[in-house]
């Protein structure tokens, strides 16, 4: 309760502080012959405006950077509501899956449901830090690899190939991750055969190159961009602003995707 009253007094003194500046003001203006003619009249104007533009310009201050404190709160709750939106479906999609399975294989479900459970815990943990190093969203996308192969019951020609000359490198967490979901999503999934993603990673002089290639189902081509992607250019334009390129495209029957970090 002190506190609340401490911060009212406060309050308070700084809004007379600067209405009784603005009243001083105005009478030097109303009154300046009078006081024109007055010993050490031109000392006190040039004191005023002294504390006048003092007190204006930090005010100033003050409202940039609530304005600018506020901006990044913005964008922290944003970041943090993307990221809460990644790859749910894909757990619940496992998790059904693993419904399947328990009652035919219990040892390849028990894998799953460990690799699975290392996904989860790095998803809800390490996804809520700003950055992570680059060697964990590796192995993550490894895992998520290794319980797609666990899944299907077809052959799968998957290539992940990695040129990684510093293991300091941070990065934003869970941010390749849409890119491969995709390839499994709408590549992977709708093809009976020949079905196959090609990943490269390279990170060399603070810049880092992620390229994926996969096939797909031309026959059933969605041409709305998926949420998932919406949700990673986003990301990327608050964490990465002109320091990122993501271009995507297709010829044919294959998709590709690169995206491009610099200055990390």
């Amino acid at each position: 309760m002190n506190f609340n009253i401490t911060d009212r007094k406060k309050t308070v003194f700084k809004r007379i502080y600067r209405i009784s500046l603005v009243l001083i003001g105005i009478i030097i203006v109303a009154f300046n012959d009078t006081f024109g003619k007055l010993e050490g009249f031109v000392e006190f104007i040039t004191l005023y405006f002294l504390v006048a533009f003092s007190t204006f310009f930090y005010w100033l201050f003050k409202q940039i950077k609530s304005i600018i404190r506020l901006k990044n709160e913005k964008t922290k709750t944003e970041l943090m509501h993307l990221k809460s939106q990644v790859n749910p479906h894909f757990f619940f999609n496992t998790l059904n899956n693993l419904y399947g399975l328990v009652g035919k294989d219990a040892k390849k479900a028990q894998e799953l449901i460990l690799k699975l459970s290392d996904m989860m815990r790095y998803s809800v943990y390490d996804g809520e830090k700003d950055t992570v190093l680059l060697s964990e969203e590796v192995t993550y996308l490894q895992n998520y690899i290794e319980l797609h192969k666990m899944r299907y019951h077809k052959a799968i020609d998957i290539q992940f190939k990695i040129d990684i000359t510093d293991n300091d490198y941070k990065v934003m967490p869970l941010l390749f991750i849409i890119l491969l979901e995709n390839a499994f999503k709408h590549g992977v999934e709708n093809l009976r055969n020949n079905a196959y993603v090609h990943l490269t990673l390279k990170a060399h002089q603070n810049a880092i190159h992620f390229e994926i290639e996969n096939n797909f189902d031309a026959s059933e081509e969605n041409q709305d961009e998926g949420i998932g992607l919406q949700n990673l250019k986003r990301r990327l334009e608050l964490v990465y602003p002109k320091n990122h390129t993501l271009t995507t495209s297709k010829t044919g029957d294959v998709y590709y995707a690169n995206l491009n970090i610099k200055n990390l």
